[in-house]
């Protein structure tokens, strides 16, 4: 198969709906011995449906370090992580550690959470919509000032959900000139934003925006 930088084919997988590591790891395979691009795995604790979802779900960050090591060529994502589920700081850590441990093949993923029964079944916190975006929008900014601060300095960032404070902003992602990230939840603000610094134009299941984490405004992200 021959992948053009104008088209390529990628596998989306949905494993809440019932699927192991090994079936996973079985799809990342095949996906790359066909020649597709990359692959990617939702972020989801709770089937959705009528099916049983059993064996139950995987954690999709685990699966992507795991996936690092086992496959060699195809890139990995998430479409997308919830940011409801982790805090910034450590997400920024795991999402840099896959990006060095598959040798800068990650497609960073981050939406702000909207299947509101797997929070309940899990017991993670699910605020309002307008909180979800705004704590979105600082989740965003602190993740990218981590990755971007210069080695040697630090980074702090005061805001109102989160605070950090003269953090080290280690480990870098491998891909610091370009990383691949794909925004989810259409704001008209912010696809304003991110459309004028995309690389190239795609979607997910829902209105995504794909850019190539561009330095983000020091007056933030409009609410919504």
């Amino acid at each position: 198969m021959h992948v053009t930088e104008s088209f390529k084919l990628r596998i989306f997988t949905e494993p809440q709906q019932g699927a192991t590591y090994d079936d996973l790891l079985r799809v990342a395979k095949a996906t790359e011995d066909a020649g597709y691009d990359a692959f990617f795995r939702s972020d989801h604790y709770l089937k959705m449906g009528s099916v049983s979802g059993e064996p139950g779900p995987t954690d999709a960050w685990v699966t992507l370090g795991a996936l690092a090591r086992e496959t060699e060529r195809v890139r990995l994502g998430t479409l997308m992580t919830a940011g409801t589920f982790r805090l910034p700081g450590p997400l920024a850590i795991a999402a840099a550690q896959v990006d060095q441990m598959s040798g800068g093949r990650l497609e960073f993923g981050l939406g702000s959470g909207w299947y509101e029964d797997e929070h309940t079944a899990y017991g993670i916190p699910f605020p309002a919509l307008k909180e979800r975006f705004d704590r979105y929008a600082e989740q965003l900014e602190i993740i990218t000032g981590l990755w971007g601060t210069a080695a040697g300095e630090t980074y702090s960032f005061a805001g109102k959900y989160y605070q950090v404070t003269d953090s080290p902003a280690l480990p870098k992602p491998v891909q610091m000139t370009a990383r691949p990230a794909i925004i989810s939840h259409w704001v008209p603000d912010w696809g304003r934003w991110g459309a004028s610094n995309t690389k190239e134009d795609t979607s997910a299941s829902r209105p995504s925006v794909p850019c190539g984490w561009p330095k983000l405004p020091s007056s933030g992200w409009a609410h919504r």
